[in-house]
């Protein structure tokens, strides 16, 4: 049995037994009013999106999900909202990379402990992270590129989602490898606006994730992909080479998944996963995501928790190598 087949057996058998009843009559009639999902980025981005098309799908399953917005502090701001909610299932956050690893490390006074304030229910996508350019760029490919940006010594600059977010590092991180150390970063409040000054020429480079609309412009020609941060090519942009081809270990997906508070129910929690496990392996939200670039993870709470801890083992040292801090 190969490992998809062992992680699909044992979902089969979670789904099977999560619905299980409970003691408790407040868990057993979960969930009887609307739940909150805290979504801690702007409407419209990357995982806005993952929200949204989460909360259509497990409404069948748990009622109302009424998604809320609360961008600020590259996800903290919403993430501290949750970590603070009653733990009783009604407050959900759509947490990733930068509000369950990335924000706490680079913070001098961290508002929560991602590893103690919340519970993993299920990690929903990997998103992966690119390095756009505007057409006038004369570059056509990641090779091309770094030598454009080393003849052009510090007039260069890349946009990012913000100061501190997952975006950033990326950037951060392509720079030391290519050896680029005055490629400018230049943030903005989430990655609607870095889009759309690179797509108006205002800006000629962008550290993106990407979307269905980031594939969209890059095949309509408005923007030129020319790498992605992952492991090799993806399916719906073979073109695009992977940094990895030319950088071995340089990779940059971030994840998007589903938490609540750490003292929530384990019957709570279980109720949400198999909601959410139903939801992700829907034909059409795996289509969605595939046609978006997105990788599709599957997994249980305690399989979510792990992949959580083992994205900090990997991702803190890079963060202290490069002496990367919010601001």
């Amino acid at each position: 049995m190969n490992r998809r087949e062992m992680v699909l057996s044992a979902l089969s058998g979670f789904a099977a037994t999560a619905l299980t009843p409970v003691a408790s009559s407040a868990q057993s009639n979960y969930p009887d009013r609307p739940i909150r999902l805290i979504v801690p980025f702007a409407a419209g981005g990357v995982v806005d999106v993952i929200g949204r098309l989460w909360a259509d799908k497990v409404k069948p399953l748990l009622g109302t999900i009424i998604v809320e917005n609360q961008g600020g502090a590259s996800g903290s701001i919403g993430a501290t909202e949750v970590a603070r909610a009653p733990a009783d299932g009604y407050t959900l956050l759509l947490g990733n990379t930068s509000t369950q690893v990335l924000n706490p490390a680079i913070m001098a006074r961290p508002p929560y402990d991602p590893a103690k304030d919340f519970a993993a229910i299920s990690i929903l996508a990997n998103s992966a992270i690119s390095i756009g350019v505007h057409p006038s760029v004369p570059a056509r490919n990641l090779t091309e590129l770094i030598a454009h940006i080393r003849a052009n010594s510090g007039k260069m600059a890349y946009g990012s989602a913000g100061a501190g977010t997952f975006t950033n590092l990326v950037g951060e991180m392509f720079k030391q490898r290519a050896g680029t150390p005055d490629l400018t970063h230049i943030p903005y409040r989430g990655g609607g606006p870095v889009i759309a000054d690179v797509v108006s020429g205002h800006i000629p480079m962008m550290m993106i994730n990407i979307t269905s609309q980031v594939i969209e412009l890059h095949k309509t020609g408005k923007i030129r992909l020319v790498a992605v941060f992952t492991p090799k090519r993806l399916t719906v942009l073979p073109e695009v080479v992977a940094a990895t081809e030319i950088f071995p270990g340089l990779i940059g997906a971030l994840f998007i998944g589903v938490f609540a508070p750490a003292a929530t129910p384990k019957a709570i929690v279980d109720r949400v996963a198999q909601a959410s496990y139903t939801a992700v392996t829907s034909e059409d939200f795996k289509s969605n995501l595939s046609a978006s670039g997105f990788e599709l993870v599957l997994d249980t709470p305690e399989d979510a928790q792990r992949f959580v801890a083992a994205e900090h083992a990997r991702i803190i040292p890079l963060v202290k190598a490069l002496g990367f801090k919010l601001g």
